[in-house]
């Protein structure tokens, strides 16, 4: 494209210029009218059905002459209110981090040269440069295209690509759309607001992000505990007013149920869970661009991955050629005018400005191989894209004298089918590709052709070419790579290579790095013919799929999908999109992905290395433990709240009203920070990696969660019920009966949070868990508790008395012994995790005796 751009003469802006339009027009961002970020969250914080509980006892307190109690329910609204807004702007501010890492390159002609800007510094006047694969960040007027098309069904609906030219009444570009074939020069004349998409703003704000599988059962549940609350405040507002007939008191009491059966905690859980996650995906140089991926790494069973730099390092070298004429494998940098000759003709095939690296290999042996470079006297007329089945593409250059240049290169297989070749030199040229290929190297097919007119055919395969020889280039395994795969396979995930390049390449690259199951293989064009029997049967037993085009690797992700695997898909190219699209896991490379395989992906890989994929399935299965413990934890809290609280008023025992709002509130002060700051900070634990990826349809709320969770809160309650029962009978007032309670009650939560760190190590072994909020965690809620029951003012208010060192002594002890059985559970399940592992083992062993 160099040769081409300087034959159009195109300088571009120069700085000066690009201030001057910035003041005059400002930056290119699509900026819409949306409420304002605070008032939204006070919105959303108003309708929190806590803070409506919370709103309504303190209203009851100060019709009912308590001022104090009205008032510490009023702050109590402002601390709730303080943490969700703490909550939604630790999410909000890794969300917008995120968007920033995804906004996408521009490439533009400044000061006569070439370079890469984000598309937000784009202005009026600039000349941007668009690619095959390219999105176009700004509308624009062309003034130099070559074979261009663009797909226009962001704005149009329309799915076929629209073919333009600077020349043609259509001569325009709009933001949003994306190059589907060829190059093109646009002059800039619309950025941000005033870009065509921008004028759709209106529109595109109404459009709402869909819930992902886990959010909608998260409030699901919430919405039951809703109802159950609603249910049950009715029911003990009955009771109690009946009893009484006092309609304030009746109504605290049933208010106080109704606070402790809400676990609001669960859905801001999530939601911080999710945002965090991203975020350090982020920091560890994975872009995530959809929530739903976070939930759904942990799943991965199954990684499709490209091997040209993904596999490799895709530093492509020019290492051996085969001269047709001569049936003779070269060296690439040997000198002869045979070689030189096939150089020159693969270079000529290649695009102008090369990106890919193969290409810009040919450009440089080009240059060492010839005394003069003869690049800037021609400029192409025609181009034919990459294509076909085994693809291929072709290049037509011309100079002022009209002296022409067709030359083509791709699959060995392609240009053999449209070359005029015996059957015999055929076999000669599959001898060398075999022979390149078993050493590794990728192979490339070249030919050149004639044609005297300008009415050029339709497709390039109605040319008639002049096989030259092939070229091969060395193009190493990541260094990385054979650890990456042991990471893979020790996880239990899959790995299936997926290339557009042959089966003699591939398996020698694959057995190089220890890839499993490289002594078979299929082609993209064999794949095609099989029924779906056969096509199940396949994706499961092969794991080398080669000569893949978009129709067979979008067959390959949607019948191991059918088979119930969780698919995870690396590209980069535009033919890649669609598999991309419909992979459970789209990712995109970050450095060599064009545009249009990063918008259909659901990731980015910033640095192209497939080992960032390993410690994103890692980072996945530790958000999803994590959130699944703070779940577990909530609901296992909140049952001995909800029967502390219902039980006495019900079967109307001595001290009836153990629990006041303002004691259950407290409560939730601590439950909602521990659940969302320390289980969101704990590490992974040890043996996260070598457990088989969860099932997709795994929920939180699976039978086995639930009853431990139940059974936990079951064990707390009992703990509650002994220590009521025991003060009542010792006399005790109920001050001192509600203190003993709730200090047990405090014990049982810190010991639980202990806990539940892990459902399979001791606490003691998390104790070694690097996680500071632990610490500070428990250390505020021990100082608050200790302020609230020995300092007068504290306990006068919350109705507590100060405690003796017995008294003290047995309900932390209580607490303790109504959490701590737990772990004989987990001795029992990590005993028979041995002694199943051990057993195994001994089965793998061969017989001594043999």
């Amino acid at each position: 494209m160099r040769s081409t751009l300087s034959k159009a003469n195109i300088p571009g802006l120069t700085d000066e210029q690009v201030l001057i339009a910035r003041a005059e027009r400002g930056d290119n961002k699509l900026r819409v009218k949306e409420e304002n970020q605070f008032l939204k969250i006070i919105r959303a914080i108003i309708q929190e059905p806590m803070v409506l509980l919370l709103l309504a006892a303190s209203m009851i307190y100060l019709v009912s002459g308590n001022t104090a109690d009205a008032l510490f329910l009023a702050v109590a609204i402002i601390l709730v209110a303080t943490i969700s807004f703490f909550q939604d702007s630790r999410s909000r501010n890794a969300l917008e981090k995120l968007k920033q890492f995804t906004q996408p390159i521009a490439k533009v002609i400044r000061n006569g040269r070439f370079t890469e800007i984000n598309s937000d510094d784009l202005v009026p006047g600039d000349s941007l440069i668009l690619e095959e694969g390219t999105f176009v960040s700004a509308d624009g007027l062309i003034i130099h295209s070559n074979d261009f098309s663009v797909n226009e069904s962001v704005l149009t609906g329309e799915s076929m690509a629209v073919f333009k030219d600077g020349a043609k009444e259509d001569n325009r570009v709009y933001q949003g759309t994306t190059i589907a074939t060829g190059l093109a020069v646009i002059r800039v004349t619309e950025t941000g607001n005033n870009t065509k998409l921008g004028k759709l703003g209106k529109s595109l704000t109404e459009i709402k992000e869909e819930k992902t599988p886990l959010e909608l059962q998260v409030g699901s549940f919430v919405k039951k505990m809703v109802v159950t609350g609603v249910i049950f405040f009715i029911f003990v507002w009955l009771i109690n007013f009946l009893k009484s007939y006092d309609l304030p008191d009746s109504l605290l009491k049933a208010l106080t149920l109704a606070m402790s059966i809400l676990p609001e905690e669960i859905p801001v859980a999530f939601t911080t869970f999710m945002a965090l996650g991203a975020w350090r995906l982020m920091k560890m140089g994975v872009v995530v661009k959809q929530m739903k991926t976070v939930e759904t790494l942990g799943s991965a069973s199954v990684i499709c991955t490209d091997k040209t730099g993904t596999i490799t390092q895709n530093k492509m070298a020019l290492a051996k050629v085969y001269i047709h004429s001569e049936n003779k494998i070269f060296m690439g940098s040997d000198s002869s005018p045979s070689v030189r000759a096939l150089i020159n003709a693969a270079m000529w095939a290649s695009e102008p400005i090369p990106f890919d690296p193969m290409e810009v290999a040919l450009h440089e042996s080009y240059v060492s191989n010839t005394p003069q470079d003869e690049r800037h006297q021609y400029y192409m007329i025609h181009e034919y894209p990459l294509g076909g089945k085994p693809p291929m593409m072709t290049h037509i250059f011309e100079n002022d004298q009209g002296k022409r240049i067709i030359a083509a290169k791709g699959a060995p297989e392609a240009l053999l089918k449209v070359s005029d070749l015996s059957e015999a030199e055929k076999e000669q040229v599959s001898d060398a590709i075999n022979t390149l290929g078993a050493d590794g190297y990728r192979v490339l097919g070249v030919g050149t052709s004639a044609w005297p007119g300008t009415g050029f055919p339709e497709q390039q395969q109605d040319f008639r070419f002049t096989f030259k020889g092939l070229v091969a280039f060395y193009d190493p395994p990541k260094e990385n790579i054979r650890s990456v795969l042991e990471n893979f396979y020790a996880a239990q995930i899959g790995v299936k290579i997926i290339t557009g390049d042959n089966p003699v390449t591939t398996a020698a690259i694959a057995n190089s790095i220890g890839f499993r199951g490289s002594e078979k293989s299929i082609t993209g064009e064999e794949l095609m013919k099989l029924g779906e029997e056969g096509l199940s049967r396949i994706v499961s037993d092969t794991n080398i799929f080669t000569r893949m085009f978009p129709e067979a690797k979008l067959r390959i992700i949607n019948a191991l999908k059918a088979k119930g695997e969780v698919v995870a898909m690396t590209g980069d190219g535009v033919n890649d999109g669609p598999a991309l699209k419909a992979a459970h896991i789209g990712i995109a490379m970050g450095k060599k992905g064009t545009e249009i395989a990063k918008q259909a992906a659901s990731m980015v890989l910033v640095d192209d290395d497939l080992g960032k994929m390993v410690e994103a399935v890692h980072m996945g299965r530790r958000i999803y433990s994590n959130l699944k413990k703070a779940i577990q934890y909530i609901i296992s809290i909140h049952i001995p709240i909800i029967l502390i609280v219902f039980i006495p008023l019900v079967l109307g025992w001595v001290y009836p009203a153990i629990f006041s709002p303002a004691h259950v509130i407290f409560l939730e002060l601590i439950m909602g920070p521990t659940c969302s700051i320390i289980f969101e900070n704990e590490p992974a634990e040890r043996n996260i990696m070598s457990q088989p990826p969860r099932p997709l349809s795994d929920t939180f709320f699976r039978t086995r969660e639930l009853a431990t969770s139940i059974i936990q809160g079951l064990a707390i309650t009992t703990g509650l019920l002994f220590m009521y029962q025991y003060s009542v009978s010792s006399n005790a007032e109920e001050s001192q009966t509600r203190t003993m309670v709730f200090a047990t009650l405090i014990a049982a939560n810190i010991f639980l949070t202990l806990t539940n760190r892990s459902f399979y190590y001791s606490f003691l072994k998390t104790l070694a868990y690097h996680n500071n909020m632990v610490f500070y965690m428990i250390s505020i809620t021990v100082v608050t508790t200790g302020m609230l029951i020995f300092v007068k003012p504290f306990a006068r208010f919350f109705e507590l008395s100060p405690l003796s060192l017995p008294q003290l002594a047995l309900s932390i002890g209580t607490g303790f012994l109504s959490v701590i059985w737990y772990e004989i559970v987990k001795w029992n399940t990590r005993r028979r995790f041995r002694q199943t592992h051990l057993c195994l083992q001994t089965e793998a062993r061969p017989d001594s005796a043999a």
